[in-house]
């Protein structure tokens, strides 16, 4: 019941924040999230390259991960993009923790269908209740464009 409350107050807020933003993009991550395997993913824009990709997972607890992509750039000329970034990552359980992830990935937008799919690495620093390292946090992402590629 816990969960259920607190994936609702997630959701909903989310749902807020795409709605008052540019969300550009809402789907699902599968891969290693902070003793998750599943998260909600969505991509919000702050220009033409560089944006937010936040992810929350459940499962045995609530894991929320905020990067800031400020190397957001297309492969050549592919339609491919790469993209770059850091950011808080928190995990609410027993115990609590807290650190810093990085990440780089790269990415496909199908132009026939709205629709991305990218895989990503996020080693991540916890630094908070105890402190280690994770190098092995991989990811496949899925997500819905709202919108145009840009």
């Amino acid at each position: 019941m816990k969960y259920l409350k607190i994936l609702t107050l997630v959701l909903f807020f989310g749902l807020g924040a795409s709605l008052e933003s540019n969300a550009q993009e809402l789907g699902i991550r599968f891969g290693q999230f902070g003793g998750n395997n599943v998260a909600i993913d969505g991509v919000f824009a702050l220009g033409e390259f560089s944006r937010i990709h936040g992810d929350v997972s459940f499962g045995s607890g609530v894991g929320i991960d905020l990067i800031w992509n400020p190397l957001y750039r297309p492969v050549g000329s592919s339609d491919f993009n790469w993209y770059a970034g850091f950011g808080p990552s928190i995990y609410i359980d027993d115990p609590f923790s807290f650190g810093v992830a990085g990440e780089i990935g790269i990415e496909y937008a199908f132009e026939e269908v709205p629709i991305v799919i990218g895989a990503d690495w996020r080693p991540t620093l916890r630094i908070v209740e105890n402190t280690d390292f994770f190098a092995d946090v991989f990811g496949l992402n899925i997500r819905w464009r709202f919108g145009n590629i840009n």
